[in-house]
Parts: structure tokens; sequence; C-alpha cells
């Protein structure tokens, strides 16, 4: 009986331990288990922890190629730009060289050189050229009779340039004093014609003095009617003709023009009946002010400025070839890095 329950004891005792070792060696297992599965983790950890400077290189050239290759757009858009902002540079400056700016300037002077006033009477005939100031013309000269005159007045007959007819010129010495308002008045006669409209032309030139210096008068007013502008006054009004001088200078030459402001008043004539069968002309020069316009032709264009405008465009120009040449190196360098690293994993795989 004592070995029954001795045994019995023994058996639930054994039972009881058998339960305990067994849980323990579940245990132990588990754990076993569970350190085997965390040695299997850990092995890839290593692995990964291998391979990870070699993903992280790989990255790092990945994004220096993208940036080398963003950089190398940059740069080639910039010379873009440059080789446009060069050839713009260049197409203004050939403009403004051939075309050039008007300069507009005035100057002063106390006195006019005399300017020569060619007359064309015709069939007219001149009663008086008198020279008077402060624009004060006495009543005597409009009575249409003969009258002293005090002006320099050349006769030239010459050739027509442009009919070939002889013409008859009076050219009289035009005033110089501006700052008295010294001016010279005309008075013309000619008898009724058949013609409805009757006129006197006139004709301006730059110096009475070069038509007393010219060797042959005749063709120096020839060459001044080919060169200068005719104008014509009527019969019947007082025409009073302001003149301003403007000297145009050029490349290489130098002209001169006359430019005139002209009024017109009517003339009473207050002469006895039987004496208005001869119509009259009178005329009036006078300069308008003491300033000569001076017009010159301006370049514009600065060579200096342009050239360091394409100086800094093939500067620019150099420093993007050198770049794009050094990132493409540098590109290519890397490639075969990575394909001599590739070369080398693949070997040790295998």
């Amino acid at each position: 009986m004592l070995r029954k329950e001795t045994s019995c004891c023994y058996q639930e005792f054994n039972d009881e331990d058998c339960a305990r070792v067994s849980a323990s060696y579940q245990h132990n297992g588990d754990a076993d288990q569970d350190q085997d599965e965390t040695n299997c983790d850990v092995l890839p950890d290593v692995d990964v922890m291998d391979s990870s400077p070699h993903s992280t290189a790989f990255n790092k050239a990945c994004l220096k190629n993208v940036f080398t290759v963003i950089l190398v757009l940059i740069y080639l858009l910039l010379t873009t730009v440059a080789v446009f902002l060069a050839y713009q540079t260049i197409s203004d400056f050939l403009e403004k060289l051939n075309h050039p700016v008007m300069s507009v300037s005035y100057k002063e002077v106390e006195e006019f050189a005399p300017p020569g006033i060619a007359l064309y009477p015709g069939k007219a005939r001149l009663l008086s050229c008198r020279h008077h100031y402060h624009d004060y013309i006495p009543s005597r000269l409009l009575t249409g009779q003969m009258e002293d005159s005090d002006c320099v007045i050349q006769n030239v007959i010459y050739n027509d340039p442009y009919t070939n007819h002889t013409k008859q010129a009076l050219v009289v010495e035009g005033p110089t004093d501006v700052r008295n308002r010294e001016l010279i008045f005309l008075q013309f006669s000619q008898n009724e014609t058949e013609e409805d409209f009757s006129a006197i032309s006139y004709m301006l030139f730059a110096q009475f003095s070069d038509l007393v210096k010219s060797s042959d008068k005749a063709v120096f007013m020839r060459d001044c009617e080919k060169n200068y502008s005719m104008w014509t006054f009527s019969g019947g009004f007082r025409t009073w003709v302001k003149m301003s001088l403007v000297r145009t200078s050029g490349k290489g030459n130098e002209s001169v023009e006359f430019r005139q402001e002209s009024s017109v008043v009517k003339y009473n004539d207050k002469r006895p009946p039987q004496n208005q069968t001869d119509e009259l002309f009178f005329i009036v020069f006078q300069w308008r002010d003491p300033f000569i316009q001076q017009v010159k032709d301006i370049v514009t264009a600065n060579p200096w400025n342009t050239i360091a405008i394409l100086c800094g465009v093939l500067m620019a120009l150099f420093k993007a070839a050198n770049f794009t040449k050094l990132s493409i190196k540098w590109m290519i360098k890397i490639r075969k890095r990575h394909l001599r690293a590739k070369i080398r994993e693949m070997n040790q795989i295998s």
C-alpha cells in the first residue's frame, strides 16, 4: 500500500516534474527558436549594413549626375542668351552707325556775312534799293518814283542750267547788322501786261563776297541756281522776308541753307489814276534773329561699349564651354567607376 501510494505520488510527482521539464524544454526550445530567428534576422541586417554604403554612394552619384545635367542645361541657356545679346548689340551698333542722329544747336552772332540776293525782274525795272534800320521805311519811297540806291548791285547774265535760256540777274548785297535790325527795301515797277498774274523771282545764296571773288560769275550763278531754292513775290503787295541761316555738317561736307518767314501786306496805291498804270512791287529783306542754326550728324553708336559687351559675352561662352567640358569628364569618370564597382560585385557573387 505504501508502495502504491509512493508510486502514485512518484507518478504524480513525475507528472508534475515532467510537465515542468517539458515546459522548461518547450520554453528553452522557443527561446532557441527566437534566438535562431533573431540570428536569422540579424544576418540580413548585417548584409544591409554592408550594402548600405554602396547604395548611398550610388544615390549620391545619381544626384550629382542629375545636378550636373541641370547645370549644363542652365549654362547652355545662358550661352544662348549671351549669343543673342551679342547679335543684338552688333545689330544696334550697325543701325546707329548707318543712321546718325541730328543734333541742333544755335550760335549767336553780332553780325552776319552779307548774303547774296539774286532778283530776276524780267521786264520790270528797279526803282530803288536802300538800307534802313529799325524797320523804318520813309513814305517818300512809296510814291513809285525813281530813287537813288545805296546798295551794292551786280548785274550777271548767264544761261539757265535747265532750259539753257539766257537769264539776267540783279544780285544785291544783303543786310549784315542784325542788332540794329538792318533791312533792305527794294521797289520795282512794271507796265501792265496781258498776263493774269505778275511776280518777280528771287534767290538767296550764302555770301555775296563769293560772287565778287568768283572768276566766272556766270558759272557761279548757274551753280547757285542748281543748289538753292527759288521764291517769288507778287505785285501790288509789300512782301516782308525775314531770313535765318542754317548750317548743316555731314560726313565730310558742309552746306548752308536759308530759311525764311514771309508776310504779305497790301499796298494802298495813293498815286494819281494816270500813274497807276504801272504795277509796283515791294520787297523787304531782314534777318529774323541773331542766331545761326547749326545741324550736325552725331553717331550715337559707342564702339567701346560694344567691345566691352562682346568681351563679356566671349568670357561667358568660354566659362560655359570649360564648365561643360569638365562636367562631361566628371560624369564619364563617375560612370566608369560605377561600372568597375558593379563588375567587382559580380565577380564576388560568382
